[in-house]
């Protein structure tokens, strides 16, 4: 007994200061962020007006759609009734095998729609569907005399903004993408699943775009509410054979952006302030727990792994500590999943502390640079709940700040189970070989 309690001790001692030790090296990575984000100038904190007189621009709105009958057709109507203009086509990307989605599509009547219709049965990637409708931009293009200056992407979910084509016409003239910040629909149903996305997107599209923006790193798409400037997606096109999206590619929004990079084009994410509220799309995000998991699998499949092999580690110190940071998400996550057994374990050695006089005469499993450690995490979990709070508060308000605390805990187990998904998915893509598919959610459009 004496020799397995020993044992149990060395065991758990080591593993804690390890574990330990990773937890601060991420702690400190995401502090670094904060910093930054504090020294960056209050001009560039601050939302920017709303365009007084935009520039006539000529847009073409691409919006792929698989098995999306319950949602498109409320999107569309929406969507082409707030973006008032003869000067934007939207262009709706459909499957010969969908009936149901072709069929809400034609029930909406505007000369300004056009439905595409893809040669291959679905689901492919989301990527090959946008080629498709890019083919449908080229034949537009041709067949008006007309070229578009620009290309923004959408999802059949998406609740858009009234003003972003003013947005995107004001900026697109010095950048090659525009991004809106994206905020999910808050849902009474779901307040932990669905409203964790609230505090993520709140902290990435407030605080880590904006300082990678500052930092010169490439500035990766979001997929919804971003326009492309038509002259540099056709540049993209040509480097890749004709076809701006790579229809391999999970996440082409991500690396959609980093190709702009790759093109010496600028990207920017923009917080303009209008009435009612910032220029943003909004959209629900899944409210169970399978569907969460599976959205943020094909995300961090995408990115973090795909994203590794396909994209490399290109770029100066500041883009590959990017590069790193996105890289890192699925380890990290899974780290988190660790981190809380050992806390069982910790739990489970006070307990025979108790029942068993020989491992209470065992030295403490927590002692000297652990110890330190143990501190040290400590006040950067508080800090980063702070935060995190902090910015729930300033995007969604003192309601949705209030749950930011809890939702951590909850959106820490959806992305350890994302990213064991992830691992497994990606490793048996690899095995097979064969092309990760649309694996899409169910989406829903609020009444």
């Amino acid at each position: 007994m004496a020799e397995l309690l020993a044992l149990w001790h060395v065991a758990l001692a080591e593993s804690l200061f390890l574990i330990a030790l990773l937890v601060a090296i991420n702690g400190l990575d995401d502090l670094a962020i904060d910093i930054l984000w504090l020294l960056m100038p209050r001009a560039r904190r601050r939302p920017l007006p709303l365009p007084a007189a935009p520039p006539a621009t000529r847009f073409a709105l691409l919006v792929p759609a698989w098995d999306e009958a319950a949602v498109i057709g409320t999107m569309l109507r929406r969507t082409l009734a707030v973006l008032d203009g003869p000067e934007l086509v939207l262009f709706v990307g459909l499957y010969p095998n969908d009936p149901a989605t072709r069929a809400a599509v034609a029930a909406v009547a505007d000369p300004r729609l056009r439905a595409i219709i893809g040669p291959l049965p679905g689901p492919t990637t989301k990527a090959d569907c946008l080629n498709t409708l890019w083919r449908a931009v080229l034949a537009e293009e041709a067949s008006s005399g007309r070229p578009f200056d620009a290309i923004i992407l959408h999802d059949a979910e998406d609740v858009v903004h009234p003003a972003e084509l003013a947005v995107f016409a004001a900026h697109l003239a010095n950048h090659a993408m525009v991004q809106l910040p994206v905020l999910p629909l808050p849902d009474p149903a779901s307040p932990l699943i669905s409203g964790h996305y609230i505090d993520e997107f709140a902290e990435a599209h407030a605080k880590e775009l904006p300082v990678r923006q500052w930092l010169g790193a490439a500035m990766p798409s979001a997929g919804v509410g971003v326009a492309f400037d038509r002259a540099m997606l056709g540049r993209i096109a040509e480097a890749r054979g004709g076809l701006p999206f790579d229809a391999s590619s999970l996440t082409e929004d991500y690396e959609l952006g980093m190709a702009v990079a790759a093109q010496g084009g600028r990207g920017t994410l923009v917080w303009t302030l209008a009435e009612g509220g910032p220029v943003a799309t909004a959209e629900h995000f899944p409210a169970d727990f399978e569907s969460a998991v599976r959205q943020k699998t094909r995300w961090l499949t995408g990115i973090a792994l795909a994203g590794w092999d396909r994209l490399g580690w290109r770029g100066g110190v500041v883009q590959r500590w990017m590069l790193l940071r996105d890289r890192k998400a699925p380890l990290m996550a899974l780290l988190t999943l660790v981190a809380y057994g050992l806390a069982l374990l910790l739990g489970l050695d006070a307990l025979l502390r108790i029942l068993l006089p020989a491992a209470a005469r065992m030295p403490a499993v927590a002692h000297g640079w652990t110890l330190v450690l143990l501190w040290l995490n400590w006040t950067l979990l508080c800090w980063r709940l702070l935060v995190r709070a902090l910015f729930t508060l300033r995007v969604q308000g003192f309601a949705e700040a209030l749950l930011a605390t809890p939702r951590a805990l909850v959106g820490n187990f959806v992305n350890a189970m994302a990213a064991l998904r992830a691992f497994s998915r990606y490793r048996a893509a690899l095995r097979s070989g064969r092309a990760l598919a649309w694996d899409k959610t169910s989406h829903r459009f609020p009444q």
